[in-house]
């Protein structure tokens, strides 16, 4: 198992922490005042990238509790969240439904290996492995801060909503610093 382990790190990408921010954002065509007249956007660009200041301090803590309660922690990955998943996993029959990601692995996930909604079991348990390397590897090199800010601006809201700006004005008509506890939430 060792060698296996090995392998699939020696084959993990070369990957810095400019690689999992997110790529790909809304046009606006604006005339001289200002005025938005015309928005350019794809399926893949639709994200207005907001800094962690601009972005309403309940929306953090929401993805915090949510995602990844011991985020502050932990070093990139959650030892505690893996071995809860795998028990609970064995309890169930050896029916694994149970995440134990953290955002940094979700982050890393998105914008490393956007290709993962294909992949085989085998692929998957790959992805998983480097995932926990990249994410030991990203840690060292950005803030829980910095992490956070590149999640919220990167994770899919639905409806083709990339980031928590685009949801936002989508769902509630408002800029993302200017959200309430229970609109984060």
């Amino acid at each position: 198992a060792g060698v296996i382990v090995k392998k699939v790190i020696d084959d993990t990408p070369e990957v810095t922490a400019e690689d999992i921010l997110p790529q790909g954002y809304t046009t606006s065509i604006v005339n001289q005042e200002g005025t938005v007249l015309e928005q350019l956007k794809d399926s893949d660009s639709n994200r207005v990238y907001k800094k962690y200041d601009e972005i309403s301090k309940y929306m953090g803590d929401a993805f915090v509790a949510i995602e990844d309660e011991r985020f502050y922690q932990h070093n990139g990955i959650d030892i505690q969240g893996i071995i809860r998943a795998g028990v609970n996993g064995v309890m169930n029959g050896f029916h694994f439904n149970e995440g134990a990601s953290t955002i940094t692995q979700q982050l890393i996930k998105n914008n490393v290996f956007p290709n993962f909604i294909h992949e085989t079991k085998y692929e998957r348990i790959e992805r998983k492995i480097q995932e926990q390397y990249l994410a030991l590897k990203i840690e060292k090199q950005l803030s829980k801060k910095e992490i956070l800010e590149a999640y919220m601006n990167t994770i899919n809201l639905g409806q083709g909503c990339l980031g928590v700006q685009t949801a936002s004005k989508r769902y509630f008509n408002k800029d993302a610093a200017d959200l309430t506890l229970s609109e984060c939430t």
